[in-house]
């Protein structure tokens, strides 16, 4: 039996046929070494790292410092010595500025000149007022005069009842004449007093707004003067000290850089509305006998003592949801991450809540962004207030 023939691929010797068993075989090596290669190359493979895997996210929350005022406790806050009524001094016209004899930090009396306007118009048109009033009166005057000489005619029937009543009239509409007059210069001095701008109590010149030789508007505030009526302290109150201060406290005030200076004060007046930024409350105290050194615009300390039960106040915003109790998030300092705490509620508004367990003095709760949030959670704090 003859062994089967194969067409060599030599392209050299087309049309020879070898013998198959006369063809080259591959050697055992190379077949051994197939199989190492490939465990080789998976080797390898297994060997390179693992993707890392994404950062934790880390959420922007806003957050609060929590501030525990117990019974007893002296409470100290820093403000501005104020007067107790600043007036805007302003014309009631408009017109040119052309004398402001006064400066900031210039004490004023009642009467004193604080600014003049260009006076031309108004001197011209009391002129004009003044020569139409001796114009009516004039006229009036000869009315009356030939209302005596017609009812004389009357009486002896030279004239009829109906020419006398028409003589009656123009004498009476000119007497109106005169008083319209009257009330055109009235007007017209008043404006021309108008251009001078005059104190009417003592005070100090605390602003001014204008400059002569400028064209000012009427109502623009020229100079602001502080009355020497009263001093307060200004203080900025948070929320919760001014909803747990005494009723009408003593509140000790003194200099910020001059501890020696001081007065005694009583609260005079508080701000029913937060300031939208701050959300404080303006609180002006009203000082008993300020010493001199306690100028305008000094810095104060006021200090008094609390004498309400421990309170912990937080905005109604940082409330969120643990099962059926309220619970807030609470960030741990070190490692800047969130956890969830129940908390009690003693009482609650619109703004605020008043926290009766679960809270201690120190802790960091967030009041913006709590809906983002989960346990454990990496945050970042934009703005931390105590």
């Amino acid at each position: 039996m003859r062994a089967p023939l194969r067409r060599s691929r030599n392209a050299n010797l087309p049309g020879v046929v070898v013998p198959v068993h006369a063809m080259p075989k591959p050697s055992r090596l190379a077949a051994r070494a197939a199989p190492v290669a490939l465990a080789g190359a998976i080797l390898i493979a297994g060997c390179r790292p693992a993707p890392e895997p994404p950062p934790p996210e880390v959420r922007p929350v806003r957050t609060m410092t929590v501030m525990k005022l117990a019974a007893g406790q002296t409470v100290t806050l820093t403000g501005t010595v104020q007067a107790q009524t600043e007036v805007n001094y302003a014309f009631r016209i408009d017109g040119r500025m052309i004398e402001r004899p006064v400066r900031v930090g210039d004490a004023i009396r009642p009467g004193q000149l604080l600014a003049r306007l260009d006076a031309s118009n108004e001197e011209a048109a009391l002129a004009s007022a003044r020569a139409q009033l001796a114009a009516a009166e004039a006229v009036a005057v000869e009315q009356r005069n030939n209302l005596n000489r017609q009812r004389e005619l009357l009486a002896q029937r030279f004239i009829s009842q109906a020419a006398f009543d028409q003589i009656a009239a123009n004498a009476k509409s000119a007497e109106a004449s005169v008083v319209a007059a009257r009330s055109q210069v009235e007007l017209a001095q008043n404006r021309l007093s108008y251009t001078r701008l005059v104190a009417d109590a003592p005070g100090t010149v605390a602003a001014v707004g204008a400059e002569p030789g400028e064209v000012v508007p009427a109502g623009r505030m020229i100079v602001q003067a502080a009355r020497k009526a009263g001093v307060d302290a200004v203080f900025d109150v948070p929320a919760q000290i001014k909803d747990r201060a005494p009723a009408n406290p003593e509140i000790t005030v003194v200099l910020t850089g001059d501890p020696s200076v001081a007065a005694k004060g009583r609260v005079r007046e508080v701000s029913p509305r937060a300031d939208p930024v701050t959300g404080t409350f303006q609180v002006r105290v009203g000082l008993i006998d300020p010493p001199a050194g306690m100028r305008l615009g000094s810095t104060v300390t006021g200090s008094f003592r609390m004498d309400k039960a421990p309170a912990i106040e937080i905005p109604g915003s940082a409330l969120v949801r643990a099962g059926p109790e309220p619970a807030v998030w609470i960030v741990d300092p070190r490692t800047q991450t969130v956890s969830q705490r129940p908390i009690r509620v003693a009482s609650h508004d619109a703004e605020r809540v008043v926290v009766a367990e679960g809270l201690e003095a120190g802790d960091v709760v967030v009041t913006a962004g709590v809906q983002a949030l989960h346990t454990g959670q990496k945050v970042r704090l934009l703005g931390a207030a105590k």
